[in-house]
């Protein structure tokens, strides 16, 4: 018969009876869904804030996990072509040693100045000076300035150029100066500063 009355009491309840300042004064089964309702809420609010925790905790995780996926599949492939890289550096080694095998040292450059001088004879030049002026220290590398007077016909001049590029070391032709000569104007007088390099040793 108790239930029934709860039942009885909570269909003849009015809310508007309600006395906030005298909640003991509240029927009994209002007061029970009352605190049912409040307990249920701090537990709702409770699992919705641990929730909330618990999915930042996952993203972090996820993150993580995916930058560590990254990473190995970084290093996976280096891994993988290593034995690239390293053909990559044995040609790079073998380019590099071909460029410096290009580069004369101290005791070639007397060769190289005759081989010039062979060259603008070749090619009919009247060669008036080859003279070695001094050396400028770059970073990596020597530079060799060695400053050329010559004249001859203007396909002649052509020729010594065009030859100059087949010598067997790097050498760069600078500072063109080419004027016509008053006695012959069939000849010209050429000025030019040629550069060759060395390797930059510990020494230099």
């Amino acid at each position: 018969m108790a239930f029934e009355d709860t039942l009885r009491s909570l269909r003849e309840f009015d809310v508007g009876d309600l006395d906030l300042d005298n909640v003991g004064s509240w029927p009994l089964a209002i007061k029970v869904l009352v605190w049912a309702g409040l307990v249920i809420a701090v537990l709702i609010g409770g699992y919705y804030y641990h929730i909330k925790d618990l999915q930042l905790e996952l993203a972090t995780a996820q993150a993580k996990e995916e930058k560590l996926k990254k990473d190995f599949e970084g290093k996976a492939f280096q891994a993988a072509n290593l034995e690239a890289y390293r053909q990559q550096m044995v040609e790079m080694e073998e380019s590099f040693g071909a460029l410096v095998s290009q580069l004369p040292s101290d005791t070639e450059v007397p060769g190289l100045l005759e081989d010039i001088t062979n060259k603008g004879l070749l090619n009919g030049l009247d060669i008036a000076s080859i003279d070695l002026q001094k050396e400028s220290a770059k970073e990596f590398y020597v530079e060799l300035p060695i400053s050329i007077k010559a004249s001859g016909s203007y396909h002649d001049l052509g020729a010594f150029i065009s030859g100059m590029a087949g010598l067997p070391r790097i050498v760069t032709l600078h500072d063109f100066q080419i004027t016509a000569e008053k006695k012959n104007p069939n000849s010209l007088d050429m000025s030019i500063i040629a550069k060759t390099y060395r390797y930059k040793d510990g020494d230099a």
